[in-house]
């Protein structure tokens, strides 16, 4: 019988520690987004201000 092709234990590890880093930055960044859309906001806010 022929034995399939498995990542071996070292690999896989490293595939799911590589996944987990990615997925820690990107929550991460989701804060870091979400307060560029609040300044983001704030200077349009100012300048409508100073157009009226």
């Amino acid at each position: 019988m022929m034995k399939l092709n498995r990542p071996n234990r070292k690999a896989r590890t490293l595939t799911v520690a590589a996944g987990a880093l990615a997925l820690v930055t990107l929550l991460g960044a989701c804060n870091t987004i979400e307060g560029f859309g609040r300044d983001t906001e704030r200077a349009g806010e100012a300048v409508q201000d100073k157009a009226k």
